[in-house]
């Protein structure tokens, strides 16, 4: 697969999304899963404390800030009981793993980085594009928790807007099992209204408000977004989604890349920093290698 065509594009832009069929091969699903199941293998459970402790709120916000450069394990919110005891095999108990990926795991990096994703940010405009998060989602055959109507760009915030997200089926997604919901051309009509930042001590995370009216979304409009493994839905940075809890007793994995311009402005407040020994990659340079 090349850039995209003409008609793709004008799709991806009018409705904030843009399905693409048979982007990853079965190889390259089966790298990514393994390269998952190693790192939980080797997460130390000792770092669970952190969800058993008197202090629990900014041990979170430390845990999750520190997640920017490093393949952090999330879990379920089910998945420990009220002393911070682990419930279920810790397998079952993980509902993601990120932020930093695409740049520590080789594997992980050699399919993050595919020149064909380049070519497709560059189709839609992003020219200088940088990958700045990954995210191994697992959504748990029945404890899969449901994921709220949000914004990307209010994580993943630049100026001017510039965030897409590459979301990618590691196994078929319906509705039963937790498949996105979209809002289709929400991208045009909702303003960002709120910015995900550490807080003025560094320490702690905050939303704060933008100058935006505040404006309600329209819920009813929320679409399935069924597809099959191996799949990528193109993602607008200020597209309403969502999706499903998973009431199935199938999984339903998904690999998430989020890329913005190098050109826009990453403000200092933002949740998510790297140190100067690992800063974010051109896209193009790291294809090119």
């Amino acid at each position: 697969m090349e850039s995209l065509q003409k008609k793709q594009i004008e799709v991806y832009h009018k409705n904030g999304y843009l399905v693409i069929e048979n982007y990853l091969s079965n190889d390259e699903i089966s790298v990514l899963n393994s390269n998952a199941q190693k790192l939980i293998d080797e997460f130390d459970m000792s770092d669970v404390k952190i969800f058993s402790t008197d202090n629990q709120s900014n041990l979170l916000d430390k845990y999750f800030l520190e997640s920017s450069y490093k393949s952090s394990c999330f879990f379920e919110e089910d998945a420990f009981d009220k002393d911070g005891n682990l419930v279920v095999d810790k397998a079952l108990a993980i509902n993601k793993i990120g932020h930093a990926m695409h740049d520590l795991e080789s594997d992980c990096e050699k399919v993050a980085y595919k020149k064909e994703l380049y070519d497709i940010m560059v189709s839609i405009g992003l020219s200088e594009s940088v990958m700045v998060q990954s995210q191994y989602i697992f959504k748990q055959p029945k404890i899969g928790a449901k994921v709220n109507p949000h914004i990307d760009s209010t994580f993943i915030y630049t100026e001017p807007m510039t965030c897409v997200a590459a979301w990618i089926a590691m196994e078929d997604a319906t509705v039963n099992n937790g498949c996105l919901c979209v809002i289709p051309g929400s991208h045009l009509t909702y303003p960002i209204q709120e910015q995900y930042v550490k807080n003025s001590d560094g320490i702690n995370t905050e939303f704060i408000k933008t100058p935006h009216e505040r404006v309600n979304w329209d819920l009813d409009q929320l679409q399935p977004v069924p597809v099959k493994k191996g799949s990528l839905v193109l993602l607008h940075g200020e597209l309403v989604h969502a999706s499903y809890a998973n009431v199935s007793a199938k999984s339903r994995h998904a690999f998430v890349l989020h890329m913005v311009d190098q050109s826009a402005t990453w403000p200092e407040r933002n949740w998510l920093q790297r140190p100067e020994n690992l800063p974010f990659r051109n896209m193009e340079e790291v294809v090119n290698q």
